[in-house]
């Protein structure tokens, strides 16, 4: 089977996304499947992976995006040879999917992995959140009715697609991950940090950016610091320089500079091992639609300390595999204060979260992903092209 993944950005920018879509194509393509990734921008990379597809974008600012209305000719013209086409970004690449794929009788497949009204109000504070909604209740109901199959990694973002009026039908496909990796991992030394065995030390892994509400973590940290002496924060991962220094002075002005410890940006493969070496997952994000990072602690055998929000709750079973609680400071930091005191019941909360990841093994979600894509491959019919995908055709055509 010849599978076209189409993204707005790919490797080397770090997201849930970009890991979620290279762990896919390679457990495809150990699956003896021919897998594209087809995105844009960032031409002078060295991918370490075959069949990466780039065509020529503009840059937006610092952000790592890259805005394009086509790909190159020659890319289109290979992305038309695929057997099916799975997009992961609906607004460039979904469009382009559409315009490209639907006349060639290749089934389009959609994943909503984004919380795009959240990610909005936290990127873009000055538009108003009825805006935001408004163009999304515009927007993903009409493009969710002209692909083939639409994908919620959870049951909770699937209620947040019918918020937005969609209406078609949905089918929930957790985000597979390697758990190998995380079952097998190997604690880094704590010493390298200046932590002790004796220490509780907290992780938070994942993208250091304004959207996962690392400020509300940090706030409700600094309480339990003045109740318990041994209790450590570590940051695995970075972001925009502008908001690491945003959150280094509000660690200044929190006073517990002495008991966080921010790593930066660290290589997929090293994740594992930090997140062996610690007690407890942290996540304070409301903006998850799965959460791959969660999954991975759990692997590790790590309890979760989380917020109730799709994606989160979907995954994490309150007072068996770790806690949750409502956005509420006092709410998460007396649940959280309570685990880093009892050892037992951390140990029995990971154990259980251990054995809960394994639902989540790639192996298994890529053969229910190959299950939907043989069969959308035997029913697709050829559509007629809509009057917006013909005037894209005219404008690329233009653009040459």
């Amino acid at each position: 089977m010849r599978i076209g993944m189409m993204v707005d950005i790919y490797k080397p920018y770090v997201s849930g996304v970009t890991n979620y879509v290279s762990l896919n194509k390679r457990a495809l393509e150990n699956a003896g499947h021919e897998v594209y990734v087809f995105t844009f921008g960032d031409l002078e990379y060295q991918d370490d992976e075959p069949r990466v597809i780039r065509s020529p974008a503009l840059p937006l600012a610092d952000t790592g995006f890259y805005l394009s209305l086509r790909h190159k000719t020659k890319h289109k013209k290979l992305l038309q040879t695929m057997d099916v086409v799975h997009v992961h970004h609906p607004f460039l690449s979904g469009r382009l999917a559409l315009n490209y794929c639907r006349s060639a009788k290749i089934p389009v497949v959609f994943t909503n992995h984004t919380r795009y009204d959240l990610y909005a109000q936290a990127r873009l504070p000055l538009m108003p959140e009825e805006v935001s909604h408004g163009l999304l209740q515009a927007y993903l109901p009409d493009f969710c009715d002209a692909v083939d199959l639409v994908i919620s990694p959870s049951t909770g973002m699937a209620k947040v697609l019918r918020e937005f009026g969609v209406k078609c039908h949905i089918e929930v496909v957790p985000n597979g991950v390697d758990l190998h990796q995380f079952h097998q991992a190997k604690p880094l030394p704590r010493s390298q940090f200046g932590f002790t065995d004796q220490d509780v030390l907290l992780v938070y892994a994942g993208r250091v950016a304004p959207e996962k509400n690392i400020h509300f973590l940090l706030q409700s940290f600094a309480g339990i610091a003045q109740l318990i002496p041994n209790v450590h924060l570590l940051i695995v991962g970075g972001g925009k320089k502008q908001f690491e220094e945003e959150l280094r002075d509000l660690v200044a002005q929190l006073g517990i500079g002495n008991r966080v410890c921010s790593t930066g940006m660290v290589s997929y493969e090293e994740i594992p091992s930090y997140l062996a070496m610690s007690d407890i997952f942290v996540t304070t994000s409301v903006t998850e639609t799965f959460g791959m990072a969660t999954v991975e602690a759990m692997g590790a055998g790590l309890p979760i300390m989380g917020v109730h929000a799709p994606g989160t709750s979907d995954i994490v079973e309150d007072g068996k595999t770790g806690f949750l609680s409502a956005e509420d400071m006092a709410a998460f930091t007396a649940k959280l204060t309570y685990l880093c005191l009892y050892p037992s019941l951390r140990k029995a909360m990971g154990a259980a979260a251990r054995e809960a990841s394994r639902q989540y093994d790639i192996a298994r979600t890529t053969k229910i992903l190959l299950e939907h894509y043989a069969r959308l491959i035997q029913s697709t019919k050829p559509l007629k092209r809509s009057l917006d995908e013909r005037l894209m055709a005219v404008l690329e055509e233009f653009m040459k």
